[in-house]
């Protein structure tokens, strides 16, 4: 029987206007009685997910920042770090060498980001993943009280694997781990972290086997999530690669896909 339900957010449970699917509550109720917890993994920071799930704060589990940072209950129990002067290094090369990509230090207590970058196109998009930001107006990247668990790079155009993925790649030799997070964003995480390797972690740690998982997602930087899961659902949104890599397909994020796909684990008698 499945317990535990990972998935992406963006492009997966949320709708193109960023909402969730009508029904959402219903379901986490249904879920809750019959003893299935929900997680929401995602590139988001989990500042950003408490603002999503009020409600839930205790309820869920929350795989933050790509897998880099999962909290239980308000506390870490895992995470997978880069080292601050690399995350600084990269920073300030991108900026330097190409200033239109908005660039993000994406830190355990908070994201960071340069005031000379602080216009209302950046805010805005930053603050649909990171809800708690601070801007440093010394015009570069300079030592930060914080611990690193990913780097952000957007680009506005939405070519960010012709633009702004060239400029970072190289970084997979130092290794880092570079990855394709839409069309807009490049993530760089520390090389063993992907979500599927905090969910595989969390298995470890609390003796939960693949069958009694399923998961839901829409974009590359989801191909290690469904894999560490026996019941794995690609969005018709999705993908291709990832629509390849899934056993399930479900209808789009605009759809309630999500929640149709948990709809038919339940028929089926596995929840």
């Amino acid at each position: 029987m499945i317990r535990y339900i990972f998935c992406d957010m963006d492009g997966t449970l949320l709708d193109d206007e960023n909402r969730l699917p009508e029904g959402f509550d219903a379901m986490m109720e249904e879920l809750g009685r019959r003893g299935v917890t929900f997680c929401p993994a995602s590139g988001r920071q989990y500042f950003s997910l408490l603002d999503t799930f009020p409600a839930y704060r205790d309820a869920f589990i929350f795989f933050a920042e790509n897998g880099t940072n999962v909290i239980r209950r308000g506390k870490e129990i895992y995470s997978d770090c880069i080292g601050e002067e690399i995350a600084r290094t990269i920073l300030n090369e991108v900026y330097a060498k190409r200033p239109e990509t908005f660039c993000v230090f994406c830190g355990k207590k908070d994201a960071y980001a340069l005031s000379a970058q602080d216009d209302a196109a950046n805010r805005a998009e930053l603050h649909k993943y990171y809800t708690h930001a601070t801007y440093l107006d010394t015009g570069r990247f300079e030592p930060i009280d914080d611990q690193p668990v990913k780097i952000s790079l957007y680009d506005s155009t939405g070519h960010s694997a012709e633009t702004v993925y060239p400029l970072v790649k190289k970084y997979a030799d130092v290794p880092l781990h570079v990855v394709l997070s839409s069309d807009y964003w490049v993530d760089i995480m520390s090389p063993t972290a992907n979500k599927g390797a905090a969910i595989q972690a969390f298995q470890k740690q609390y003796g939960v086997s693949p069958d009694e998982c399923a998961a839901f997602g829409d974009y590359l930087n989801d191909t290690e999530m469904l894999g560490a899961v026996t019941y794995s659902f690609a969005m018709a949104n999705a993908h291709p690669e990832i629509q390849k890599l899934a056993r399930y397909q479900t209808a789009s994020n605009n759809e309630q896909g999500v929640l149709k796909g948990i709809q038919r684990l339940i028929d089926a008698g596995l929840c």
